[in-house]
């Protein structure tokens, strides 16, 4: 297909730039460090030639992004299980809209299920706050990543930005005939509510403005519910929503990059993607006769709908709940010893008593994990 300068700001890399990064990569400062974790006991020389051999996105996707992958898996993940796969054609293009609880994870191990069950992996929403440096560029425009700015600016720039993206995902899912992946709203869920953005709706339906019903259609949505055991940076998010009660709450240099790694290395338990069923046409139509703001709205509840009901429980999230409303009603759902791992694992918050109400902190951390069956 012939290539569009129209989206060279914020596409991905084409594959004649392929060859060219993976060479950066594999002669990067870092790389040695890298390769000791996706190929552990491999010498360093011929894990680099062999990145630098790799001249398609699909030979850097299906050998070292299928291992990092196997790594996190075997290094912090005691399950992971994906399903409803079934729903879906691998000869069709989607919109994965997904629930956000890991910056790289969620997407991660979404594309890691598409490569095991023969599907084509998707394109990613990749904020260019996480364009770090260039070697994190190279990795992830190698990985069909494309840039998303965050909402700031004129309300002119704002739209024309919102536009851009729009048109561009309908690019990609109508014109290069590939999948999408993004996150249903802008950021992580923090405090465990899984919530689309209606606004994310209303930039889906801005690249097709005379007809709401076929701008989405077209699309063809597929809600996806990512679900942690333990939830990834948990001890992060409650410190930060601890800190947003008191003051507006700005990132610290690095803090992203803390995040990433702090996800891929913190033990995860059991991890579970559900896709959804696909929102449909039928799906769609019932609201035809809605206002446009009331139709983003009601498709994102719809979504909403479907993403909590997939939306996998564990011991932790009812022994939180009963721990928040001093019950006992889930009392059936968790043992003895899974309540002394959560209790352990709260204890943490005890070392942040000299510069947080420990007591408040600690309830704010265990509502991370009882709000999703509130939710559900």
């Amino acid at each position: 297909m012939e290539k569009n300068p129209k989206f060279d700001d914020i596409r991905p890399y084409y594959e004649d730039e392929i060859p060219q990064a993976m060479k950066r990569i594999a002669y990067s400062e870092v790389f040695p460090l890298l390769a000791s974790y996706v190929y552990p006991g491999e010498p360093i020389e011929s894990v680099r030639e062999r990145v630098a051999s790799f001249t398609t996105t699909r030979e850097f996707q299906h050998d070292t992004m299928k291992r990092v992958n196997e790594q996190i898996i075997n290094r912090s993940i005691t399950d992971f299980s994906c399903s409803g796969l079934e729903r879906l054609s691998p000869d069709k293009n989607y919109l994965y809209v997904s629930n956000h609880r890991d910056i790289m994870l969620d997407s991660c191990l979404l594309q890691y299920s598409f490569v095991l069950n023969g599907f084509d992996t998707t394109e990613i929403t990749f904020g260019a706050n996480l364009m770090m440096n260039p070697l994190v560029i190279d990795i992830g425009k190698a990985n069909k990543m494309f840039k998303v700015e965050r909402p700031g600016g004129s309300i002119k720039e704002f739209y024309k930005g919102s536009l851009h993206l729009s048109e561009y995902i309908r690019y990609v899912i109508c014109e290069k005939k590939q999948s999408v992946w993004i996150a249903q709203r802008n950021g992580r869920t923090k405090n465990g509510i899984d919530a689309t953005d209606q606004g994310i709706i209303k930039m889906f339906c801005m690249s097709e403005q005379n007809d709401k019903i076929k701008a989405l259609s077209d699309l063809h949505i597929v809600p996806v519910s990512i679900s942690y055991e333990w939830e990834s940076c948990d001890i992060l998010k409650a410190l930060e929503l601890y800190e947003s009660q008191y003051t507006r709450y700005t990132k610290k240099p690095g803090e992203d990059l803390n995040s990433i790694l702090t996800g891929i290395l913190q033990p995860k338990g059991r991890v579970h993607i559900e896709l959804c069923q696909p929102i449909s046409v039928v799906d769609l139509s019932v609201f035809e006769h809605q206002t446009n703001n009331e139709y983003h709205k009601s498709v994102a509840r719809l979504i909403d709908r479907r993403i909590n009901a997939a939306y996998r429980l564990y011991p932790n999230n009812y022994i939180a709940h009963d721990m928040l409303y001093g019950s006992t009603k889930y009392r059936a759902m968790y043992t003895e010893e899974q309540q002394l791992a959560f209790m352990k694992r709260l204890s943490r918050l005890d070392r942040y008593d000299e510069t947080c109400d420990v007591e408040q902190l600690k309830e704010i951390f265990i509502s991370i994990y009882a709000n999703p069956i509130d939710n559900k």
